[in-house]
């Protein structure tokens, strides 16, 4: 009796495990694949290269000393930021539950399309626009690489929409220097997030997720 009980015991025990393990995400199939990991490996070394380049161009084209990057005074800009025109990058996240693949992918496509279009506009007004010039190829490329992980993610066909024409305020030189610097302020926030996603995206970290 005992030797039945047992034999009994085993499946419903192996079908109540299975019933308890979490199922795979339905993005965790795309993310393994060797193709999207190679653009996002090429995204992510793209990334990298923008947040070292950032530094540089901003000495090269901020005049003010008062004008830092890493600096706790950068809020009290945030009335100028709105005069001037700049908008706000979209929200960034590591994919989860209520933020999926494809939102992920496609806000920081848009983020770095805002960005490349306010360093285009501000940089015809800079003395010394060739550090500006260099990051927006960067982006330019950027953009690419995560446009093509975003296909691969895209379960329908979308028509990415038309982005909106950026036109800044700047009535003077000192516009002008704040426009350039806190662009480069949000750019610098939104690559970082952009860095944490990419790197949660990892075929390594989801297998870890899953285990």
């Amino acid at each position: 009796m005992d030797y039945l009980l047992t034999v009994f015991a085993i499946p419903c025990l192996m079908a109540t495990f299975a019933r308890s393990a979490p199922p795979l995400p339905e993005w965790s199939t795309l993310v393994e694949s060797q193709r999207f990991q190679d653009f996002r490996l090429m995204s992510d070394s793209l990334t990298q290269k923008i947040l070292l380049s950032i530094p540089d161009t901003h000495k090269s084209c901020i005049q003010s000393e008062t004008l830092k990057l890493n600096s706790s005074e950068n809020a009290q800009y945030a009335t100028m930021v709105t005069t001037i025109g700049i908008r706000p990058a979209p929200v960034l996240s590591v994919v989860s539950e209520n933020y999926s693949l494809e939102t992920s992918l496609r806000h920081m496509s848009e983020g770095f399309q805002l960005h490349r279009d306010l360093l285009s506009a501000v940089s015809p007004r800079l003395a010394n626009k060739d550090n500006v010039t260099g990051l927006v190829a960067d982006i330019r490329d950027l953009v690419l690489r995560i446009n093509e992980m975003l296909k691969m993610a895209q379960t329908d066909a979308v028509v990415q929409p038309s982005p909106t024409p950026v036109a800044l305020n700047l009535p003077g030189n000192y516009e002008v220097q704040v426009a350039a610097h806190m662009i480069l302020v949000q750019l610098q926030a939104f690559g970082q997030d952009t860095a944490r996603c990419l790197r949660s995206l990892n075929r390594s970290k989801v297998e870890e997720t899953q285990s």
